[in-house]
């Protein structure tokens, strides 16, 4: 009996000594984004983070690397695509050269406002998750940036007031819309800008209100046309490899938010899109329409655009257009 209730105490110390239950090991992912930490698009992501990381019980904690501090904005896509980051943001018109499908919301004045800007989208996404698969990596959600205009250093009356414009371009499509209206493209990602500006390196772009605050862009140019060219989108893409690692329930949470991660973005964008030109006015600039003229001549540039992008999309970019033209 002495023995028995020996081996019983021996029994309970040790099981008082032994953790309750395994910890879960939690997975790490590293986000990459190309904006500063205060952009809409950024803080997008940061709740959309969160919101997985509280879904998962902290099994999944994803990392944000705001403005470019981890990889370049055009890195993101290949850092992704070979694992060096499990999930990044990634500005469509970016990919343009890889595969000119990814252009079809950077073709000027296709889409011009958030409607259409969705119509579109919802064309082009089964062909852009195939591509994508191709990749190695999984469309989360896309968000688009509000209408683009034209930031100047004077007065833009018609196109021939833009000629030798030291034009900053993003995207093939931003270089080639400087190459057409005779200004000087030059490449400069978002986290550079500022200084670009700053130093006289370009002295006009095209671009969202959203950037021309985030840049405070009133401190080098004064004039903003809302011409309301095109409404191009950052899209949030996963690593496959990663993503099929983690278990069926994490996986649901992850997709999940991300659907809600979009919506919200949708909203938050057309919900600031005024409020971005109003503070553009509000620091000095003269923030306006384009007259009748440049407007009509910036039409023509988008009809050259359409063609060319239709054609070197093929059937893709056709049926695209098609599908957003019913």
């Amino acid at each position: 009996m002495k023995k028995l209730l020996s081996m019983t105490a021996a029994a309970a110390a040790i099981a008082l000594c032994a953790p309750l239950s395994a910890p879960q090991a939690q997975t790490k992912w590293d986000m990459p984004m190309a904006y500063p930490a205060t952009n809409f698009h950024t803080i997008n992501a940061q709740k959309f983070a969160d919101a997985v990381k509280a879904g998962t019980g902290g099994k999944l904690a994803i990392t944000i690397h705001a403005n470019a501090s981890l990889f370049k904005a055009n890195e993101i896509k290949r850092a992704v695509q070979t694992g060096q980051a499990q999930i990044g943001e990634v500005l469509m018109v970016n990919l343009q050269n890889e595969d000119a499908v990814f252009g079809a919301d950077g073709v000027p004045f296709l889409a011009t406002d958030f409607k259409a800007a969705k119509k579109l989208a919802d064309a082009a996404k089964p062909t852009v998750e195939k591509k994508l698969a191709a990749w190695g990596t999984t469309l989360l959600y896309a968000v688009p940036w509000p209408p683009q205009g034209i930031y100047a250093n004077k007065e833009l009356n018609s196109l021939k007031d833009m000629e030798g414009l030291k034009w900053r371009a993003y995207s093939p499509a931003t270089a080639r819309l400087g190459e057409l209206v005779k200004a000087q493209p030059v490449t400069i990602q978002a986290a550079e800008l500022s200084q670009a500006l700053a130093t006289g390196k370009v002295n006009s772009f095209v671009s969202s209100g959203s950037t021309g605050v985030d840049t405070k862009v009133w401190e080098s140019l004064k004039y903003f046309y809302d011409t309301q060219a095109w409404l191009p989108k950052n899209m949030v893409i996963v690593n496959k490899a990663a993503f099929d690692k983690l278990d069926k329930k994490d996986q649901g949470v992850v997709i999940a938010e991300a659907k809600k991660a979009e919506a919200a973005g949708w909203a938050e964008s057309e919900k600031l899109t005024k409020g971005y030109l109003d503070t553009l006015a509000k620091n000095g600039m003269k923030v306006q329409p384009p007259n009748a003229k440049f407007k009509a001549e910036l039409a023509g540039i988008g009809k050259t655009m359409t063609d060319e992008w239709t054609k070197s999309a093929g059937a893709d970019g056709q049926a695209i257009v098609t599908a957003f033209k019913k």
